[in-house]
């Protein structure tokens, strides 16, 4: 963070600092309550009059933060006025901005508490590197030093790899029709599918070199218990869980549902129709944008006014005849729907038949083949008409002739007499 100066405003920005450059220091010791406690590192960001400073605590491969090891520190970062906490590790929470940790609220009340996930810092170093840029070739080397580290297996920088204990027992549950809303492995499994999806997006915005985040209102960014229990009901009602991807520049979100009950995970996407032209003409539309897609996506067009679902078929079908889509001549369609569906994995960690590997691969090939091909609609601009040449007709005088493109019916017959100082003649 100190040595590129780049990736170090990228990381501590958000969080408060000022744009300046970052000192850091490893295992600073600190006495709290005649105890000596040693942080794993230390940020200051120093411009002007301006101090921000920040305790680190690192945790690497399975390892997980501590609430007693959070809460010392957080006290010894009020005692001496430090504005934050960060903490890196390879817990996912399933909220942006949320920490994994739960610790006494009251002890974060002058001091903040913020979590990286050593994917995320992979991700900003990658983003920052291969598409921000860095101005200085020697910190460019060294950034790239740190990606190679990172990716290397024995980094102790480990992805999303594990469903919890609680998925196998609530996937069998679901099978046998048993899930109750207060069995207890129904909340932790919502929590890591949750996660699973957050790492989707850091994986996704990687390669884009762009932001993704999971598609949530704001209540459920305030109020991540809503959201939990929103997804308990979908596992215990429906054996669904559902969840939204925001990529920007994209003409919707990319919803997924993973329906544990048919074994099936899907990907779709909403896009507005033409607000002009014939009803194939608007499926037409659709179609050609995704002509290099796999022929079992499933298009299904919405018509305006009309109530449930709309006209279904899958794109093979729909290439051969657009009519399919066409429930009702006399009704106008609105939108459009493209899905994809796959088979759901069943263990709970990574590898072949894995669910993770089954939700992130559907994910990622959803967006290559379907939704970066397709860009909403836009009506033509009006255009110019070109002035024509008019031919009067003979008996016509030449002053009452006129070629403006606001003349509506050709000029009316000649009067026998017009304005004083005008003669007319056979």
């Amino acid at each position: 963070m100190s040595a590129v100066r780049e990736f170090g405003r990228t990381l501590t920005q958000p969080l408060g600092a000022p744009a300046a450059s970052v000192q850091t220091f490893i295992e600073v010791p600190f006495d709290l309550d005649g105890k000596k406690f040693i942080p794993d590192g230390l940020i200051r960001v120093v411009r002007g009059q301006r101090t921000w400073t920040a305790l680190v605590e690192v945790k690497t491969g399975t390892n997980e933060l501590q609430r007693e090891q959070l809460e010392n520190y957080l006290d010894i970062a009020r005692e001496h006025a430090f504005d934050a906490l960060i903490t890196i590790s390879n817990e996912i929470p399933a909220l942006p901005g949320q920490h994994p940790t739960t610790v006494d609220r009251r002890k974060t009340r002058k001091v903040a508490l913020h979590h990286w996930s050593w994917t995320q810092v992979l991700c900003e170093a990658v983003v920052q590197k291969e598409h921000r840029g860095v101005a200085d070739p020697d910190q460019a080397w060294v950034l790239g030093e740190l990606i190679r580290y990172l990716e290397h297996p024995r980094s102790g920088a480990m992805a999303f790899e594990d469903m919890g204990t609680s998925w196998v027992p609530l996937r069998d549950s679901i099978h046998a029709g048993t899930l109750r809303a207060t069995d207890k492995t129904a909340p932790e499994v919502a929590l890591r599918f949750d996660a699973l999806v957050r790492f989707a997006c850091l994986q996704l915005g990687r390669r884009l070199g762009t932001e993704v985040t999971p598609a949530l209102t704001r209540k459920e960014i305030a109020e991540p218990q809503l959201r939990v229990a929103k997804q308990v009901a979908q596992l215990v009602g429906e054996g669904r869980l559902t969840a939204g991807v925001q990529i920007p520049g994209t003409v919707g979100t990319l919803q997924v549902v993973a329906d544990l009950r048919a074994g099936r995970v899907s990907c779709h996407v909403d896009l507005d129709g033409p607000r002009e032209g014939r009803a194939t003409t608007r499926v037409n539309w659709l179609v050609r944008q995704l002509k290099d897609a796999p022929e079992t996506l499933r298009l299904e067009a919405f018509a305006l006014h009309a109530r449930g679902a709309g006209a279904s078929e899958l794109l093979r079908t729909v290439r051969a005849d657009p009519a399919v889509l066409v429930a009702d001549p006399a009704r106008e369609i609105r939108g459009f729907r493209v899905a994809h569906s796959a088979p759901a994995g069943t263990k709970r960690g990574t590898g072949r038949n894995s669910f993770i590997d089954s939700v992130l691969g559907t994910i990622t090939g959803f967006y290559e083949d379907v939704v970066q091909n397709l860009k909403p609609w836009a009506a033509a601009p009006p255009r110019i008409r070109p002035e024509e040449a008019f031919v009067p007709p003979v008996d016509v005088l030449a002053a009452l002739v006129s070629t403006a493109p606001s003349s509506q019916d050709g000029p009316e017959p000649a009067a026998p007499k017009l304005a004083v100082g005008v003669e007319v003649r056979d």
